[in-house]
């Protein structure tokens, strides 16, 4: 057994026995927000609609495909155990529930950070929907996911693209970290070859374009891409007093106006207690700085949907 699989292993026993608790997966959380239905009736293949299922979960219908960004549907993210889930719980629910959501046509992930590349959540959707729902995830990052029945897997590295059903994914750097593990390599640390990696995508259809930011700090980087970007979906919290790893609202709306963004919407709030800011102030801000900026906000809230004329 390798030495990093027999300590992952170690940790994951030690980690059950000592603070085993009932966060079951499958338990609609008692205490969370809940939102409205969300109506998807009106979503065909001559639309293009986004939709914020929490944190940093999108629903995008890209003209009739069907691609949803780091999905996490789940009550609690963290390490799984024992049927499990070992980690903070959410603050709201998901606006689509899992057994809702439809069919995915592929799943986007930024990186491997738990409350991005959720585990159980993956499992389902390629359990439900086995062999029909690609991935295209952050270079290597494959191996947390590719036991599971993909139709495809495929890792893109920064300025790396691919064509995806007539959609072109960009990928491009972020101003973050990698490791799932804190033993593990990481990009960040200087381990490029070899380290886990962390992506924004740019997804380019029919002259309409959509940057999925992930999870970034403040950075210039997204300069390299296109400019004119239609809509930015940009992360905006647990700033404080993760500064050097999270953008606040402010800096999430510097770089959309970067890129010419024409609509900003929000992620990476409102879902988990993941900074020590309050719930609510990340959009507060968000909609403060956005009063004095040529975008618009598409979406205000989770269960929101925005659509692209």
């Amino acid at each position: 057994m390798k030495r990093r699989t027999f300590i992952s292993r170690a940790l994951l026993t030690m980690a059950g026995l000592l603070f085993f608790k009932d966060n079951s997966e499958a338990k609609a959380a008692p205490d969370v927000a809940k939102f409205s239905e969300v109506n998807l009736a009106a979503w065909s293949k001559d639309t293009l609609n986004i939709c914020w299922i929490g944190h940093s979960t999108i629903l995008i219908n890209f003209y009739g495909k069907y691609i949803l960004t780091d999905p996490v549907m789940y009550r609690s993210i963290g390490i799984s155990f024992l049927g499990t889930t070992l980690g903070p719980s959410r603050y709201s629910a998901p606006a689509i529930a899992i057994e809702d959501l439809p069919k995915i046509d592929l799943v986007l992930l930024s990186h491997g950070h738990m409350d991005h590349t959720d585990y159980p959540t993956l499992k389902y959707l390629t359990e439900k929907f086995a062999k029909q729902i690609d991935c295209i995830t952050a270079y290597n990052t494959a191996d947390i996911s590719d036991d599971l029945a993909w139709k495809s897997i495929k890792e893109l590295d920064w300025d790396e693209e691919t064509v995806w059903e007539g959609i072109r994914v960009r990928a491009f750097k972020t101003q973050h970290f990698g490791w799932r593990f804190p033993w593990e390599k990481d990009r960040s640390k200087g381990f490029f070859k070899d380290g886990r990696s962390f992506n924004a995508y740019l997804l380019d259809c029919k002259g309409k374009k959509i940057v999925f930011g992930g999870d970034t700090a403040l950075t210039d980087s997204y300069l390299n891409e296109k400019l004119d970007i239609d809509v930015a979906i940009m992360p905006i919290g647990a700033y404080n007093p993760w500064k050097t790893k999270h953008c606040s609202p402010e800096e999430a709306v510097k770089m959309a106006g970067d890129m010419k963004a024409k609509v900003f919407i929000p992620i990476h709030c409102e879902t988990f207690k993941l900074g020590m800011e309050p719930m609510d102030e990340p959009l507060i801000r968000l909609k403060n700085t956005l009063n004095n900026s040529k975008m618009s906000l598409g979406i205000s809230s989770i269960g929101d949907i925005y659509t692209l004329a």
